[in-house]
């Protein structure tokens, strides 16, 4: 299927490899765009590529740099000739309560979610403002609802909304769209590898019972692909999650947050047995972020 706008139109994307940034990315590809994805698992992104077309590109990556981001903003305009869309999809996770949680795994988080978005933004907007395009930035559900244990994650995808609210100020009138993308759980690599953690399991049952299931992937990478396409503002993933940014007050009021609170001390006691196991490190730290076993 081709879509009228992003046909023949160059996309860079971050964090590619796997999940929903490689899923979308095929979408894309289907609709009649030319890709250029890229990640730090260099493997893993010319595999992806592989898999989606024979003439997508693939470029390895770390969005903590700045440099690498400028160099693939270059590679897209050299071997695609323009850069219509750049989708800041990188990021990471890591859990544990802020007492107790590795400090550099929480540092690692805003460095990949927050400043990686920044880098990547930074490095495209002049050849997106020159081609009047489109800017994504993968924020999250937990944008609105801030669970305990996940401070790093909340912060980040809360920063990145922000820093889409102030940018789609900023260039609207040079034509540029700005997009945030805000999916509940998705089933993907990283929301699996949470799952091993019996706190993180604890905490995913405290929810309410929307906020607890996983999306699937193909369905998730299809709202996902529309709302680029369409050049939204926002994208919820699914639709619930556009409520949820109306209620993010009353979630966070003392009834909203009643059933956390009850669960909080099972939740910090499974936290300090897989820091038993896996040290403080590896009990914080996702399957992206480097030193967890």
């Amino acid at each position: 299927m081709v879509s009228p706008w992003i046909e023949g139109k160059a996309v860079l994307i971050t964090g590619a490899a796997s999940g929903i940034g490689a899923a979308t990315a095929a979408r894309l590809y289907a609709r009649g765009a030319r890709l250029l994805l890229t990640d730090v698992d260099a493997q893993g992104v010319e595999r992806t590529a592989r898999e989606i077309g024979p003439d997508v590109l693939a470029l390895p990556a770390d969005v903590t740099v700045l440099a690498d981001m400028q160099r693939a903003v270059a590679h897209a305009v050299q071997r695609l000739r323009q850069l219509d869309v750049v989708w800041a999809n990188a990021g990471i996770a890591s859990f544990g309560p802020v007492a107790a949680t590795d400090p550099a795994a929480w540092a690692r988080n805003v460095q990949v979610n927050l400043v990686g978005a920044f880098n990547t933004v930074h490095a495209a907007l002049p050849e997106i403002v020159r081609r009047q395009g489109h800017v994504a930035v993968t924020a999250s559900l937990a944008s609105f609802v801030n669970a305990p244990c996940m401070s790093a994650y909340s912060a980040t995808k809360s920063g990145v909304e922000a820093m889409c609210n102030s940018l789609r100020v900023e260039v609207a009138h040079r034509g540029v769209t700005v997009g945030a993308i805000h999916p509940s759980w998705v089933a993907t690599p990283l929301v699996s590898r949470g799952e091993e953690s019996a706190a993180f399991r604890r905490l995913r049952a405290a929810m309410p019972p929307p906020l607890r299931r996983d999306m699937p992937l193909a369905e998730a990478a299809e709202q996902v692909a529309r709302g680029i396409c369409e050049r939204r503002a926002r994208v919820y993933v699914p639709g619930f999650v556009r409520l949820m940014r109306w209620l993010r007050t009353p979630l966070h009021s003392m009834l909203g947050e009643r059933d956390m609170r009850r669960a909080m001390p099972q939740i910090e006691a499974a936290f300090a047995e897989d820091v038993a196991v896996h040290g403080t490190a590896g009990a914080s730290m996702s399957e992206r972020n480097p030193g967890r076993p």
